[in-house]
């Protein structure tokens, strides 16, 4: 017994130390392609910004060049984060490695052009197809059990640590992504050192982290937690929650709808790419092209006329439009930005800055849209000081209950039924006349 007893704990430590070597390669190799896609989209932020005029009126055919290249190279990954959901979730066990080349062309291309999409679709794209298939090479020489599954993990955590430099939340996002309501501990080794690995490599090679302390910036320093302010935290919460929501749902149904409305993709691309095109050099000539990191910086320059109110509106609105269209590229950091300008509004109706109200909106706007809550708590408070961290705790907890399940990550599970989706649900199978 006590022989067997030593094979076992032996086994784990030999295990954990091989996941924790494979966590390292896996966290360099994705932080240098993280860091060569970022710098090169960029470039592409930059070269829009200087000759958007020129560049916007081929958004369109820049749509049919996605198209093309999905089509020529990469039918099988066309649908890319679906494709690393299913790979984690057990329906399927290998990520081609060329969905790495084709998200990133797809994503710059997007960008360059003016469309609005974000990126760390690409960012955990690349980790989990980079990391399933160093997987698959340490499967064929040991036997770890639930090995697919941990090196995803870890392939995701690295990913988004790599590209936006905050391993805590990309650890925890890895974690909890896959199933909302469940943590995915067995992997946290891996995803922990690849995480590290990821961002200490990406910011090495030039790549830079948005961070602000906003609490010492502002000077503000609450001695006290009351009720009042409390309730404050949740009503914002409670509008940030709606918002992600709603983000996620009409994204999900115009996809669906675009789908179904057009008999040809490239139809579909020609189409609603010019719309989305004019509809960018009516709004402000480009303001809400790209990932809405420009918008994010305006909150946060101190200077009050910056930001409109409805900012907000037309960042969410436009990016759901070009996502829908058959663009590539990402939700979150759209999400950042929507959060932001949301928040910039909310804070003084609540009493606060509005650099305040943006901090908060930057993390439960993300909260609520990805169905993920301690990821969102945690790139709160590298963002901003872990002195917000009771705030964050505060909105980020109230978004994730009014979020109803809803997520970007249309693949996701749930480990828990939202009473109000429960009931949905029950109307929908319930036998009529009764």
């Amino acid at each position: 017994m006590i022989k067997t007893l030593f094979k076992h704990i032996s086994k784990y430590y030999k295990d954990t130390f091989v996941l924790a070597i494979a966590g390292v390669a896996v966290g360099v190799l994705v932080g240098l392609v993280d860091a060569a896609f970022g710098l090169g989209l960029n470039a592409c932020t930059a070269i829009r910004t200087k000759y958007f005029w020129y560049l916007i009126w081929f958004l369109p055919l820049g749509g049919v060049f996605i198209w093309f290249i999905y089509h020529q190279f990469g039918k099988s990954v066309a649908n890319g984060m679906k494709m690393v959901f299913h790979v984690g979730l057990g329906k399927n066990t290998k990520l081609p490695i060329r969905m790495v080349p084709l998200s990133v062309i797809g994503t710059w291309t997007t960008h360059l052009f003016g469309g609005s999409a974000g990126r760390e679709g690409v960012a955990v794209q690349i980790g989990a197809a980079v990391s399933n298939n160093i997987g698959r090479l340490v499967d064929k020489t040991i036997d770890i059990e639930n090995s697919r599954k941990m090196f995803l993990i870890t392939g995701m955590a690295a990913g988004f640590s790599g590209l936006f430099c905050t391993p805590l939340a990309a650890i925890f996002f890895a974690l909890e992504v896959l199933v909302a309501g469940k943590l995915e501990y067995h992997a946290l080794i891996p995803a922990t050192v690849a995480s590290i690995s990821a961002a200490f490599t990406s910011r090495t090679l030039g790549l830079r982290k948005f961070h602000i302390n906003i609490l010492e910036t502002l000077n503000y320093h609450p001695s006290t937690y009351n009720a009042v302010l409390l309730l404050k935290l949740a009503a914002m919460g409670l509008c940030f929650g709606i918002v992600g929501s709603l983000f996620a749902l009409i994204l999900r149904y115009l996809r669906l709808k675009f789908a179904f409305r057009f008999s040809s993709p490239v139809k579909k691309v020609l189409i609603m790419g010019s719309v989305v095109a004019v509809l960018m050099m009516i709004f402000h000539q480009g303001r809400y092209s790209g990932t809405g990191s420009n918008l994010v910086a305006l909150c946060f320059d101190g200077i009050t006329d910056d930001i409109y109110a409805y900012d907000w509106i037309l960042k969410m609105a436009l990016t759901i439009l070009t996502l829908s269209s058959g663009f590539i590229g990402g939700e979150v950091a759209p999400l950042f930005s929507i959060g932001s300008c949301l928040g910039y509004v909310l804070g003084p109706v609540f009493g606060f800055d509005p650099m305040f109200g943006a901090a908060l909106g930057f993390a439960s706007v993300f909260c609520s849209g990805s169905n993920t809550l301690l990821a969102a708590i945690l790139v709160g408070v590298e963002s901003f000081g872990y002195n917000m961290l009771p705030f964050f705790s505060v909105v980020c907890f109230v978004s994730f209950i009014f979020n109803f399940n809803n997520s970007i990550f249309t693949a996701q599970r749930v480990a828990f039924t939202h009473p109000v989706r429960h009931q949905r649900l029950k109307q929908r199978i319930a036998p009529k006349g009764s």
